[in-house]
């Protein structure tokens, strides 16, 4: 682990900014297009990924519908100073060192952040969150501990007060987004799918959301995003905290993360969950949380502090199985972190 230069932290951080305060709509890839049918004329939006079109009814010709389509032609044409700005300040990172992803998977972030599923308050999370906690963060990670081909996508069913009126279709989305996703069927055939996967690639999407209660294996219907999701227990202590964070892929794709300090905590919980034949997940596990706790140690101690104080309000075997995760890290980091939450 080493740290990025100083200037490189700092053009993330005007990248985040710029994000932040506002999204621009580039208009890649979409097209509106005019048809005559039956002697009427009528409007379709037509989004074009590489060689494939897909074309999708607006309606038929009205005053209306064309001030629209113009509003949204000016809104492409203003965002294009801002989004050649943001791409400077990605291709800077990433010659600085960054974390980026493939072209793949910054294609999917931009789907995903297009159609709205981080607004409605979507959490990505897995080794595609640690990698951008790289960035957040100022350091470059072991790449070993960084590379998966699962984007894991959570979300807190808690959400789904006051957000109807934005609901994402997320099934709808990656189905129709043409990468090639089909829905990974469930062991239990009779159950829903909450896995999609890109066909002739290893890339996939799993959706995620806390588990309360009694144990359960069913998948749980998520009304905000319109889709299922895999329960997983303890996921919301992830959820509780989230931050906003940037994909330094293209103009730069506004996700949201868990806590760094939280992370790294359910990294060493989830490092006692693994079975035996997935050993080698778990020393990853233990690996992510070292790295990021060493990290916050030096630079961000607060964060670990009320990190540590959210674990009391977790059930019993959480704590457990904190504490079986610690004993596995290096004697160092251990020490370190045990005098910070003792002091």
């Amino acid at each position: 682990m080493d740290y990025l230069s100083e200037s490189t932290h700092l053009l993330y951080a005007q990248l985040l900014t710029q994000c932040l305060d506002g999204s621009a709509p580039s208009g890649r890839g979409l097209s509106f297009v005019r048809k005559q049918i039956q002697g009427a004329t009528h409007w379709y939006l037509q989004l074009t990924v590489g060689s494939a079109k897909t074309q999708h009814y607006l309606g038929p010709d009205s005053a209306g519908l064309r001030q629209v389509i113009e509003q949204e032609k000016s809104l492409w044409e203003k965002s294009r100073p801002n989004l050649a700005e943001r791409q400077k300040l990605v291709a800077m990172l990433i010659s600085g060192g960054a974390h980026t992803v493939s072209a793949s998977e910054a294609r999917l972030f931009e789907i995903l952040e297009r159609a709205g599923v981080f607004l409605v308050g979507g959490v990505l999370v897995g080794s595609h969150a640690f990698g951008v906690y790289g960035n957040m963060l100022g350091v470059k990670w072991d790449s070993a501990t960084t590379r998966t081909q699962d984007v894991d996508i959570a979300h807190d069913l808690k959400l789904e007060l006051g957000l109807k009126d934005k609901a994402v279709n997320l099934r709808q989305v990656l189905i129709d987004s043409e990468m090639g996703f089909i829905e990974v069927p469930a062991l239990n055939r009779k159950a829903p799918s909450t896995r999609f996967h890109i066909r002739g690639k290893q890339l996939s999407v799993d959706i995620l959301t806390p588990m309360f209660g009694k144990t359960t294996s069913t998948p749980i219907h998520l009304s905000v995003l319109d889709t299922y999701a895999e329960p997983v227990r303890f996921l919301d202590f992830l959820l509780e905290d989230i931050q906003s964070a940037i994909i330094v892929a293209k103009a730069g794709i506004l996700v949201n993360v868990p806590a760094p300090a939280r992370y790294a905590l359910h990294k060493l919980v989830i490092s006692q969950r693994r079975t035996a034949h997935l050993q080698t997940k778990k020393l990853k596990d233990i690996s992510q949380a070292e790295q990021l706790l060493k990290v916050l140690l030096a630079d961000r101690p607060g964060d670990l502090l009320l990190a540590w104080e959210a674990t009391d309000k977790q059930p019993k075997k959480f704590r457990e199985q904190l504490l079986g995760g610690m004993r596995n890290m290096s004697p160092d980091v251990l020490a370190a972190f045990e005098d910070l939450i003792n002091a």
